[in-house]
């Protein structure tokens, strides 16, 4: 079966289209700037790049230049859509309503939007692509695949807030976690890759890069992860600040004149690595400003991996031990420095990395620990894409989802 993977913003449409026997990438595509001068849709297919620079109002209307693409009698990937057997769907914010990947119904839908309110920036536009899809392929099955569904496992005790708890009860006010395809993904992989049994072995998870996240999975379920009930919370990001006290909210609204949105738009998209360096939110540039004496940059740095580090040892904690630490995501996977700098010292846990291997070990499933380390350290390139596939294909065949 082959299966179309949409990833839906705002204003853009990412998408895949995976033929699942074998699980082979038929095409790969971008319609970017939806609703705004400039929109164009560009899509490879065999090293083969079509590209449409035209207006594109909506997402309906991406839909439909997305058909156009992928039937192109010439660079497309299908002759026709009726090759494709369903379609699955990255949601940011499934909430407390979804432990798992589900199809797609009105009941569904109704889900999603009530989830805007926890994902005002995302929800609305991963809904957006899914009636889109309804429409312009009407018939084909539609799976959501939620970003927050891996952590539904945590106990109360690692996902509650220490606020009154009717907030709780009425505002669903919990930390969520995100990036739970990519944490789902390394942590069940990297126990095939080590030939370890995942129901018997605690991982750390690390997706770093320009969003990162932390997460314990004991026994492969989630038990605790860094981000909350948004992304904003856990280690410093490329723009956003991680965590901080909640009053540092209210010191900056009184002394600044702003308003509480106000000050969480400047902690989502003008803090973190950007706002600490003044410089850039790109991990690249803040190491090679660091490296060439640049103060600021250089705490940045210290500070995302003095992050990290608190949360490998306190998750170490969590589960008694850790087996298996991983490094994946754009900075974990690419930066040899960052993971020597974050795992120095950490032989007290039974974690020794091999200088030589780490260096080695950039974009692809290697060992990087020694060969005497008593936890494993791994770096494991994360496939989110696949995770919605493989679940797309399970929900619409009927079989179990592993």
């Amino acid at each position: 079966m082959k299966i179309l993977i949409v990833n839906a913003g705002s204003s853009s449409l990412k998408y895949q289209l995976v033929d699942m026997d074998g699980e082979k990438l038929m095409a790969k595509g971008l319609v970017e700037r939806i609703g705004i001068e400039g929109s164009k849709l560009t899509q490879k297919v065999n090293g083969q790049e079509i590209v449409f620079e035209q207006p594109i109002k909506d997402h309906t209307e991406a839909c439909s230049l997305m058909i156009k693409a992928l039937t192109d009698p010439e660079k497309g990937a299908v002759k026709h859509m009726d090759e494709i057997g369903a379609v699955g769907h990255r949601v940011l914010h499934g909430g407390e309503a979804f432990t798992a990947s589900v199809l797609i119904n009105e009941e569904v839908k109704e889900a999603i939007r009530a989830n805007i309110p926890l994902g005002p920036l995302h929800n609305p536009a991963n809904l957006m692509g899914i009636e889109a899809c309804e429409k312009v392929m009407p018939g084909t099955p539609n799976v959501a695949v939620f970003d927050t569904a891996f952590h539904q496992t945590m106990p109360p005790k690692a996902f509650l807030y220490g606020v009154p708890y009717e907030y709780y009860e009425r505002l669903h006010v919990r930390r969520y976690g995100f990036h739970g395809t990519s944490h789902r993904y390394v942590s069940k992989r990297v126990c095939e890759f080590l030939g370890l049994d995942r129901f018997k072995t605690r991982v750390i998870t690390c997706h770093l890069g320009n969003g990162s996240s932390m997460a314990a999975v004991d026994c492969g379920k989630c038990v605790d992860t860094s981000m909350g009930i948004t992304p904003l919370e856990g280690v410093i990001m490329g723009t956003r600040s991680g965590s901080m006290d909640p009053a540092v909210v209210q010191y900056i609204a009184n002394n600044e004149h702003m308003t509480v949105d106000e000050v969480l738009n400047m902690c989502n998209k003008k803090s973190g690595l950007l706002g600490i360096s003044g410089l850039s939110s790109d991990m690249r540039d803040i190491d090679a400003a660091a490296d060439s004496g640049h103060e600021r940059a250089i705490i940045a740095r210290d500070m995302l991996i003095h992050g990290i580090r608190k949360y490998i040892g306190s998750y170490a904690a969590v589960m008694n031990g850790v087996d298996v630490i991983v490094f994946t995501a754009g900075i974990g996977e690419n930066g040899a420095e960052l993971r020597e700098r974050v795992m120095s010292g950490f032989e007290f846990l039974g974690a020794k990395l091999d200088p030589v291997k780490n260096v080695e070990g950039n974009r692809k499933e290697s060992i990087i620990s020694t060969d005497d380390s008593k936890v494993k350290i791994c770096v494991i390139p994360t496939d989110e894409e696949i995770v919605i596939a493989r679940d797309t294909l399970c929900i619409v065949t009927g079989k179990p989802i592993e």
